[in-house]
């Protein structure tokens, strides 16, 4: 149940935290009764629960690099190393249409036909890390990797309240459509500015895969602290002046509100960083880490939990205090899954490597 020595644990405690965070958001919007949908609270919970998403995203982004860098180290085939992670891409993106699959059929068939192509954030995600992915290749280097990162980043933020101005775009099918702007019930989250917190996660992953010792990680880290608290603070001031696009909007298309969220998130790496550096780090199972580390599992499951019709009784049923409430049992639970899927994949793992040990035992026995 412990992760190997050379992990950066970290990244599973701040994935542990996103997934805290993500469910904390559905069971709060699904499950408060619509007398305290009203209150001040519940927005703020829903403030909160709104870092959920691009918090994923961002990781994700970082995964894509250190995945690839990793890759490439081991083969020398930066190439290989590139398509293997656009594979992973391209496997999220298919899972996206299996998960409204599974939710269409354990749905009793009931939901219109089109929410199966509904745009959700695996949607996103996986073209998000075929683009990073290539990008990656593209920049060869630390410098050309940081700069290709960091324009698409800036480009996506600044062309999300064009995008959605431009009205030739409705000329496209809906389902077409919901990847570029939002579209009445058919989108959660769009490529635009939603790709933008891979491509910045992407610039984080670059700084982290070229610190390969324990004294140039902790050097990032810090800096990567400072450099986002620093973004937060600065998007916030710039908050108050007047938007880039007279069509923007603060909470939706703004380029304040993502970089101060950004920033935030960025400055939250730095925190995990320096949690995982405490005298009693890794001398006790996590389970904050072991969250982290089956995060789209946790995914899979507790939507249909929260949202499906196992919950139906459930919908709408609770003060926000007893949302609260319900949000930490479904928390454990959800804990309890992880930690058993974890059991069955030690066990799994164990089982196939055992014929080959098997077989290496007998072969320095014969010679």
């Amino acid at each position: 149940m412990t992760a190997p020595a050379t992990r950066r644990t970290y990244l599973d405690v701040l994935r542990g935290v996103a997934v805290l965070i993500m469910i904390e958001a559905h069971v709060i919007d699904a499950w408060t009764r619509a007398a305290d949908r009203r209150s001040r609270a519940f927005g703020e919970s829903l403030i909160l629960g709104g870092f959920g998403a691009p918090l994923f995203l961002v990781l994700a982004g970082i995964g894509v690099v250190l995945s690839a860098g990793s890759k490439a180290r081991r083969s020398g085939d930066p190439v290989a190393a590139s398509l293997a992670v656009q594979k992973r891409g391209l496997q999220i993106f298919a899972l996206a249409f299996l998960f409204r699959l599974q939710s269409y059929v354990l749905g009793g068939f009931t939901a219109p036909a089109w929410t199966l192509l509904k745009v959700d954030i695996l949607n996103i995600m996986g073209p998000a890390m075929i683009a990073a992915a290539a990008l990656w290749l593209l920049g060869r280097a630390v410098a050309g990797r940081i700069a290709l990162f960091t324009l698409a980043a800036i480009a996506i933020v600044l062309m999300t309240p064009v995008i959605r101005s431009i009205n030739a775009i409705a000329l496209l099918p809906d389902p077409f459509e919901a990847y570029l702007r939002p579209v009445p019930g058919m989108t959660n989250f769009t490529f635009y500015p939603w790709m933008a917190f891979v491509m910045a996660g992407a610039v984080v992953g670059v700084v982290l895969d070229a610190a390969q010792t324990p004294a140039s990680d902790r050097r990032a880290n810090i800096l990567l602290g400072v450099a986002g608290a620093a973004i937060a603070l600065g998007a916030y001031q710039a908050s108050f002046q007047p938007p880039l696009h007279p069509r923007s909007a603060f909470w939706t298309t703004s380029a304040s509100f993502f970089f101060i969220r950004l920033g935030l998130m960025i400055a939250a790496l730095g925190l995990a960083w320096l949690w995982e550096q405490r005298p009693t780090a890794g001398q006790r199972w996590s389970p904050i880490q072991a969250l982290g580390r089956s995060s789209l599992f946790v995914y899979w499951v507790h939507v249909e939990l929260v949202y499906g019709l196992i919950s139906r009784p459930l919908h709408g049923a609770f003060p926000l205090w007893g949302a609260w409430a319900a949000l930490a049992v479904l928390c454990l639970v959800m804990l309890w899954l992880a930690v058993q899927k974890e059991r069955l994949a030690d066990k799994y793992r164990r089982n196939r490597e055992l014929p080959g040990k098997l077989r290496q035992k007998a072969q320095a026995l014969m010679f």
